[in-house]
């Protein structure tokens, strides 16, 4: 089975010159979590545009499950953007019905379980939630779909400590085992423990692609330590 994402030589520029991703060779397999790591600048945000099909490649090219980027992979992906993107007049239950109507894969049952263990009422308008509250629709919406890779872009970023534990169970136990999760985060303590494998940019380069039980055994160290060993938090 092919890899869900593979890039060769991906690299991104913008017009003042600086390139966002540099000569990035990568690939995914299927059946993982996978954080991506680095600081501000690294070209994290870039490669999710890229995958997402938001930006075009300058140099170098991207796959997802063996297609570019477009109308097709954007069938398979389900994407969580760091910024909410929700309408504030809809009520819950208008933004279920219309993920059901955009959505093949979207399942109308697991939203509302979700939604009902959080304590989020549908027929609450969307306005009317705290910012916290909102993130944690819009993760419903997301995981909520059988999509074959999900993007998550600070996924418990402005959730509260005491609701990120049911969040990262929300995301371990809401995808289909043959699957990706590809996380973005500055919250590495709180997310290690469900990932399986860690991807550190900088500079728009991968400097390390490798399972967490390889860097534990092997450095016998944290994901959240080596991170500030390399990144000099």
């Amino acid at each position: 089975m092919k890899p869900i994402l593979e890039c060769y030589g991906l690299s991104k520029t913008y017009g003042n010159g600086q390139w966002a991703l540099s000569n990035l060779n990568l690939s995914l397999e299927r059946g993982q979590i996978v954080g991506l790591l680095g600081p501000n600048g690294s070209g994290k945000t870039t490669l999710i545009k890229l995958i997402n099909d938001l930006l075009v490649p300058s140099e170098g090219s991207i796959h997802i499950d063996g297609k570019l980027p477009g109308v097709e992979t954007k069938k398979i992906i389900s994407y969580l953007p760091e910024r909410t993107y929700l309408t504030p007049s809809w009520k819950v239950r208008d933004l279920v019905s219309y993920f059901e109507d955009f959505y093949e894969d979207f399942k109308r049952e697991r939203a509302q379980q979700m939604l009902e263990a959080l304590g989020i009422s549908l027929h609450a308008r969307l306005r009317a939630l705290s910012k916290g509250t909102r993130e944690k629709v819009q993760l419903v919406m997301v995981m909520s779909r059988e999509a074959s890779l999900y993007i998550l872009d600070e996924p418990i970023g402005g959730v509260d400590p005491a609701a990120r534990d049911y969040i990262l169970n929300t995301i371990l136990t809401n995808y289909n085992e043959n699957a990706t999760i590809l996380i973005s985060t500055h919250l590495i303590s709180d997310i290690e423990k469900i990932l399986d494998r860690v991807i550190f940019l900088q500079n728009g380069q991968a400097v390390l692609n490798a399972t967490v039980d390889e860097i534990r055994m092997e450095q016998k160290k944290s994901i959240d330590m080596l991170f500030r060993e390399v990144f000099r938090c």
